[in-house]
Parts: C-alpha cells; structure tokens; sequence
C-alpha cells in the first residue's frame, strides 16, 4: 500500500482517474486509546460502520479487545482476523443457523434480543446452553441524533420487565442495552435513555450483569459540533453509578463513527462543471451513500497545486452513474474557479463510507493509500489548528 503525507502528494503523484480512499491508522488508533483510556467501560467496536480488516486490526493494536457484530458474514471476518476477539452478537433478530454457527464454531457466547420468540430461538439454537450473555434491546428515543434507529428494534418499557424476567430465567448475564440512534448531538441522549432501563429493572425485580449503553457516540461534520466526547462520559458514568444493578455489573458502549470516522476520507476528481453542480466520479453508490439519502454534510477541502484566490461558493455533486438519484445536495463549500479536472478531497468517510459502496453502474473504487496527515476534523486533537476547506493545499 502507497504512503503520502496529505492528498496532495496523492493528486500530483498518482493522478488517479478513480476515486482513491484516503486511510489515517494513526487517527483511528487514537480514537482506539481515547476510548481505551477514558470511557469508564468497556468500549466494544461496532463493526457494521467499517469493516476493513486492516481497521481492525488497528482498534485491536490500540486496546479494542471486544466486536460488535450484527450478522454471520461479520462474525466470520473479526474470528478470522482477530482470533482472540471476544465477539458479541447484538442484532436483535438471528437466523437460528447464525445463531449455532456463531456459538458452536466461533465462541460467541453474546447475543442481543427484544422478543420472547428471539429468546426461544437463542435457547433451541444453543442447544439449552447454560453461559449465555443476554441482553434485551429496549427501546428508547432518538430525539437528540442525527439518524433515528428507534423505530425497527426495542422492547417498550411496558413490555420489558415480562421479557427480563424470562431472560434472568436462561441467561448466565442479564443484560440490558439500547440504542439513542446516529450521531447523538447531546449527552442527555444517555442520562434520558438510561432512566427507562432504571424503570425496567425495578419493575422486573431482577439483578442486572450488564448496562450496555450502544452505539451513538458522535464525530465533527460541518453544521454538527457536539460537546467534548468526555461530556458524555460524564453523563453515563453518573446514569449509570446510579441505576439498581449488580455490585459487579458492567458497563459496556459500541462506538462505531466515533472510532472510525476521522480514519478515511475519498480522493475524487471533478469530471464536469455545470454552474454550481460539480460532476465527481464517486456518489451514491459509491462512498458517498449518506450524502445522498440523507443528506449528509462531509468537510471539503479543493486539492490543487496553486492556492485558489477566489471566495468560496456553495456546491452540489452529481456522481458517476446514470442514475438521477446519485445526488449530493450539499451545499458544499468549494472555491469558485473549481473546474474539471481538479481534485477534492472529501473528509470524514471512515464510518459507513467504504461499508456502503456498491459497483452499480460499473463504477467502483480505486486504490487505497495511507496518508500521515491529520484528518479534516477531530475529537481527539487538543485545540486542533484549523483546516482550510475553501483554499488549495500548497505543494511541499
């Protein structure tokens, strides 16, 4: 794999006809330690964000011992490439045949629920298996993210307690998790949520093992500046110290963006200009999927030789397909005498950027080079100096 110091020397080396993934190992390790050092639990890896073996093997480098993952092909890949990994399986609803692979052939004793019929499952598939972790997935709001994910999974706090209670009754550890969705913007997200499972539990009388807090733990994206990662520390840690468990209880959280977001970002080449559209060969099929459909904001920066004099203007991408739908609306802040054949470095892709890209159409991605420059923003860079989005890189 190529080594370059900043986008740059990728654009002026190579000048690549195809979209080149930009990767940060030092930027994901960082995140690893961050969160090794500082969450006041055990910080699993939600794989699902990015799958990328070599990411992995970064998070496990750094101190990420545990994996979240959410379907057979996912628990296959950490197994094999992380042999010692401790996998937890927390899709709420499993085919019983990943279910005995997962704990026959790979050693997941972990496993997420929110119904009695997944319960009835997990138990037949397991053959009755007597060391179970089982955590039952309420549901709780998403009123402070970004991305809502509280519609599909969750047991409602009026049904909960029932399900706990027959969960105590087959499971070694009682678990309790949830999800506050993508992106969470406050902390309250988790002292809000965390106040349902305090309601669950004393309701249903049981000892709790585990308090896995999920997924949610934000990163920095134009318009999107959440508090200090460790303001939502703070948050669950009080939450949590006050809830009705287990003396020897854990607590668990999955960060998924927030390890890996500052890990990646895309090289593109501008391909046509149409006013204030740009034509760029990546988009929604590609690594851009959430600033397609959800319109997602991602920091840009013009990758040029000569520094840009002209003020900045508002921007929206077309990507390579046919398709109308292969749209980013942006806006996205660009020089104004941005024109066909310049590059663009797109910030910020290393959560869900590369897990969603497809070859339709026929276009697909190029290489993928290590840069050592910082990424475009950062949680984890004290007083980061600011990054230019708007003006050129200089050439060294």
């Amino acid at each position: 794999m190529h080594k370059h110091n900043t986008a740059l020397g990728v654009a002026t080396t190579l000048r690549p006809a195809l979209p080149v993934t930009l990767i940060r190992p030092h930027a994901a390790a960082r995140a690893a330690r961050f969160f090794v050092e500082k969450f006041p639990g055990l910080a699993m890896y939600a794989v699902k964000a990015n799958p990328s073996p070599d990411l992995l093997k970064v998070l496990w480098e750094n101190g990420i011992t545990h994996y979240d993952v959410a379907s057979i092909a996912e628990v296959r890949l950490v197994r094999a490439t992380l042999p010692q990994a401790k996998l937890c399986f927390m899709h709420p609803v499993k085919s019983p045949e990943a279910i005995t692979e997962a704990y026959f052939e790979h050693g997941v004793r972990t496993f997420s629920l929110d119904t009695h019929d997944e319960l009835e499952k997990i138990v037949e598939a397991t053959q009755n298996a007597t060391d179970l972790t089982l955590c039952v997935r309420m549901r709780v709001s998403s009123a402070h993210s970004k991305l809502s994910l509280a519609s599909k999974f969750g047991v409602s706090l009026d049904e909960a307690p029932a399900l706990l209670l027959a969960v105590r009754q087959a499971a070694d550890a009682l678990g309790v998790c949830f999800h506050v969705g993508s992106q969470a913007m406050a902390p309250a997200a988790y002292s809000e949520a965390m106040e349902l499972v305090r309601a669950a539990i004393v309701q249903a009388g049981v000892t709790v093992d585990v308090v896995d807090v999920g997924g949610g733990f934000p990163s920095v994206y134009p318009g999107m500046e959440p508090a200090p990662i460790e303001a939502y520390f703070d948050v669950i840690h009080r939450a949590y110290e006050s809830l009705p468990i287990s003396y020897s209880a854990e607590l668990w959280g999955e960060p998924g963006r927030a390890l890996c977001a500052e890990y990646a970002s895309v090289l593109v080449r501008v391909e046509k200009r149409k006013g204030d559209v740009l034509y760029i060969n990546d988009g929604a099929y590609g690594s851009l999927f959430d600033a397609a459909h959800v319109d997602w904001r991602f920091p840009v920066s013009l990758v040029r030789d000569e520094e840009s004099t002209t003020k900045p203007m508002d921007f929206s991408f077309y990507g390579p397909t046919c398709d109308d739908l292969d749209y980013m609306a942006g806006p996205f802040a660009l020089p104004a005498d941005i024109q066909a054949g310049d590059y663009v470095e797109i910030g910020m892709l290393g959560a869900y950027g590369a897990a969603m890209r497809t070859q339709f159409n026929g276009f697909g991605n190029g290489e993928t080079v290590i840069v050592t420059d910082e990424p475009m923003a950062s949680l984890y860079v004290p007083a980061p100096a600011p990054r230019a989005t708007v003006t050129a890189l200089k050439k060294k």
